[in-house]
């Protein structure tokens, strides 16, 4: 089997390729990442994409149908990645996020790809705190990251047939220790503030309501993905992925890590803005179809994983929303470095 990944030299890329070559340890395993945060390695030894067969660095905005012929299966995690990001960089998430994953799919599909895989959100959900929201529910997106991942779906459905199987797995929210750990998550900026300040700083009233999933179960879901077949869902899939149990309103989250890491104090802003991307998701489709590759890691069990590796990394940072491990921080870094174009394009000689 040849498996293609894109956005593989990011915060999920490493346990995506790690699962991949465990379940199918004979496939040519192949990433295709620009390298923003290739260098943002966090508590490893060794290069983690040495399980991988090639590398290749390049921008999804110019991929071509010679890229994708002989493989069998495309996942598509390159993104424009969070709501911050989206807010600063609105015109080229649309472009990257949306424009070049219908482009991909295309391209994929002209060269003989089977399965395609779109790394969605349940943030297209938005304000929806009334039920869990199934994948039929009408859909509230409330910025250009969660708009960018509808669009797409949207664009995705009339290229899928029996001969090319698309599935949209719309994630929870990311957590979990990485190669390439990211804080601008809530369950990892908890665990951050209390390791580094004894200290959770609830940025909201704790009200909101978000699902999670680690990222090693995020791994497991794209690995039934890459080989679904149409009788299992259909030509064209889009599927909440993560699990009931993972429900949590955010002032639960920032109790479940006070619980596991003693000394921690949390502070909640009653009088903060309302955050209004709040929303339960139901999962009963996944867990239905694809019930060998059901979320496995508990909610304690994501918290003592971040705290474990934060630790064995002498993490220490107070201000830590304001270093490397914040990607948005990161972007900024390279542009005010003249690395990177305003348009998110390497410089010449730089990239």
């Amino acid at each position: 089997m040849k498996i293609m990944v894109t956005g593989n030299l990011g915060y999920i890329g490493p346990s995506v390729m790690s699962q991949l070559r465990q379940s199918y340890p004979l496939s040519y395993l192949v990433g295709m990442d620009l390298g923003f945060f290739s260098h943002c390695l966090t508590g490893v030894e060794a290069f983690p994409e040495s399980v991988i067969d090639r590398q290749i660095i390049k921008d999804v905005r110019d991929v071509e149908q010679a890229d994708f012929i002989g493989f069998d299966a495309v996942v598509h995690l390159a993104a424009v990645s969070n709501d911050s990001m989206g807010k600063s960089f609105e015109r080229i998430t649309d472009e990257i996020n949306c424009q070049s994953s219908i482009k991909i799919a295309r391209l994929a599909k002209s060269a003989g790809v089977r399965n395609y895989v779109f790394a969605s959100s349940c943030s297209v959900y938005g304000e929806a705190t009334a039920f869990a929201k199934k994948e039929e529910h009408a859909l509230n997106p409330l910025t250009a990251y969660a708009r960018s991942k509808i669009d797409t779906e949207i664009g995705l459905k009339n290229l899928a047939t029996e001969e090319f199987v698309i599935t949209c797995l719309r994630f929870a929210t990311a957590c979990g220790f990485s190669a390439r750990t990211r804080l601008d998550l809530v369950l990892n900026d908890f665990v951050a503030g209390a390791i580094a300040n004894g200290l959770i700083e609830v940025l909201s009233d704790g009200t909101p309501w978000r699902p999670l999933i680690h990222i090693a179960d995020m791994a497991r879901a794209i690995d039934w993905a890459v080989s679904r077949e149409v009788h299992n869902g259909g030509s064209m899939l889009v599927i909440n992925t993560g699990s009931d149990e993972w429900n949590y309103q955010v002032s639960e989250l920032a109790d479940a890590v006070a619980t596991e890491i003693s000394g921690t104090k949390v502070e909640i802003n009653p009088n903060a803005m309302p955050d209004n991307r709040s929303y339960k998701v139901d999962f009963s489709k996944f867990q239905e179809l694809a019930p060998k590759h059901q979320p496995q890691i508990s909610i304690v069990e994501a918290v003592r994983d971040l705290r474990d590796g934060l630790k064995d990394m002498g993490f220490s940072n107070r201000k830590y929303r304001e270093s490397s491990l914040i990607r948005l921080n990161v972007l900024n870094g390279h542009i005010k470095s003249n690395r990177l174009t305003d348009n998110l394009k390497w410089v010449m000689g730089n990239g």
